[in-house]
């Protein structure tokens, strides 16, 4: 909550220029400076912020993260991870894993992209898909390097948010084009994105539910983080209404985290957690996605690591 209060209040954006005493914080920012110095003094013993003589702080390598705009910046998705509505949910932990359902549920009594799809939610909605945003801007450039999309002339992001990796790829791949998929108040929000980045021309934007249908036309099929959103019931769904559309040999593509074997630490041991508590998915292992394409019409074909903690799962259809 230190770090969330922190990066609500742009402190690392005001020392940017550098050290601050508390005093000016406070000042700019509205809020008390005995409270507020002592937020802050908390979380520079873990290097999040540097206090100086003269009750001053300054930024710190890893605070200068906190910085919007900043190339790299995590701000996004630190709003996200360390917001209220995550704290909310996970008070009611002990309550999934003695059940098996979702906290989400018990705290908001309807499932998690519905709590988002409320407008009474809108601002959580807002910083869920910016968070997705950072997400995909810290992993792209690595799955870029590591994966070749070429000779794909039409790919369809499948609940792509607001376009970030279907613009990504087209950036690069300039004789593609493409289809974002998702649903209506989620792409409300990404033509902005898709004109900035200079490929809104060889975007088609298309809203539905990936339950009931995908749109047609894809040479290939593209999905980032969101098989692990779902059970294999669930996922096997939408893997089926895409293996409906693809002609034989086309490809589909995850990206996704793939769950190390034994104690090794591994991101995808902990995103899990987070699975289980609000969407309802769950993380895989290499041999989980093998068996999950294997039932619903696809073979797993490669599985390429990149330099992020996600790797490009690819799978053709049969």
């Amino acid at each position: 909550m230190c770090l969330w209060v922190a990066t609500k209040l742009r402190i690392a954006d005001q020392l940017a220029s550098g050290p601050k005493t508390v005093a000016e914080l406070a000042k700019a920012s509205g809020v008390n400076e005995d409270r507020l110095y002592r937020t802050l003094r908390a979380i520079a013993t873990v290097g999040i912020f540097r206090e100086e003589d003269g009750r001053r702080f300054a930024n710190t390598p890893a605070s200068e993260f906190l910085i919007e705009g900043r190339p790299g910046n995590v701000r996004d998705l630190v709003m996200w991870t360390s917001d209220p509505f995550h704290m909310h949910v996970y008070e009611e932990m002990l309550h999934s894993v003695k059940t098996g359902e979702l906290a989400i549920e018990k705290v908001y009594g309807k499932p998690a992209f519905e709590v988002f799809a409320d407008p009474a939610m809108k601002e959580e909605s807002e910083v869920f898909n910016n968070a997705m945003t950072s997400i995909s801007q810290m992993v792209m450039p690595a799955v870029l390097e590591a994966y070749d999309f070429t000779g794909i002339g039409t790919l369809v992001d499948v609940a792509g948010g607001h376009g970030f990796v279907l613009s990504s790829i087209l950036q690069k791949y300039s004789a593609m084009r493409g289809v974002l998929f998702d649903m209506e108040h989620v792409i409300a929000g990404a033509a902005p994105l898709l004109k900035r980045m200079g490929v809104e021309s060889r975007v088609q934007a298309a809203t539905g539910d990936f339950f009931k249908s995908v749109p047609a036309g894809g040479d290939a099929y593209i999905m980032k983080h969101i098989i692990h959103d779902w059970d294999d019931d669930k996922a096997g769904v939408i893997l089926s209404n895409i293996h409906k559309q693809l002609k034989s040999g086309g490809k589909v593509i995850l990206i996704e985290a793939v769950i190390a074997p034994g104690n090794e630490p591994h991101f995808a041991k902990w995103i899990d957690i987070e699975m289980f508590m609000m969407p309802g998915g769950r993380e895989r292992t290499e041999a989980e996605f093998a068996e999950l394409f294997r039932n619903n019409g696809f073979k797993l074909s490669k599985v390429v690591p990149t330099k992020s903690p996600l790797s490009a799962v690819e799978a053709v259809k049969g």
